[in-house]
């Protein structure tokens, strides 16, 4: 992992005026992608934490019926927290790579405004908009 020698200044937003993935652009994703992901993972140790400590002998089956229902729900969050991981570990490697912001399909800019939406975005709008119409005509023929 390359040594990070760019300080941003507090608050800083990129900007368009400047040029496309400079090293001030390459920093403020890296740390939004690298605190987004210290989050996810703070909330998966808590819904383990949570279900470690929940009491499995519950009185009623009405109840019990109400928590495996909750369990079930957290372990499916749980499980897209872990996916959005692995997505934003690919980001950063990327980023490493010097291809983060780049469409991985075209090649052209992401976007300042797309990559604020959406850090993890791997494909221009353009490209973003044929996958997704891809997908919907997958869907239909089945």
């Amino acid at each position: 992992m390359p040594t990070n020698t760019v300080v941003l200044k507090k608050g800083y937003k990129p900007l368009k005026k400047e040029q496309y993935m400079c090293p001030n652009h390459q920093e403020y994703f890296r740390q939004k992608l690298s605190n987004w992901r210290a989050e996810l993972v703070e909330e998966s140790r808590e819904t383990i934490n949570n279900l470690q400590r929940e009491v499995r002998d519950v009185g009623d089956e009405a109840e019990r019926a109400t928590r495996e229902t909750e369990n079930s729900l957290e372990l499916r969050t749980r499980d897209r927290y872990r996916k959005l991981i692995n997505k934003i570990d690919k980001a950063l490697i990327r980023l490493d790579e010097g291809e983060y912001g780049y469409c991985e399909e075209t090649g052209e800019e992401i976007g300042l405004a797309r990559l604020e939406a959406r850090p993890i975005a791997t494909l221009c709008l353009d490209a973003q908009e044929r996958w997704e119409l891809r997908q919907r005509q997958l869907g239909d023929v089945r």
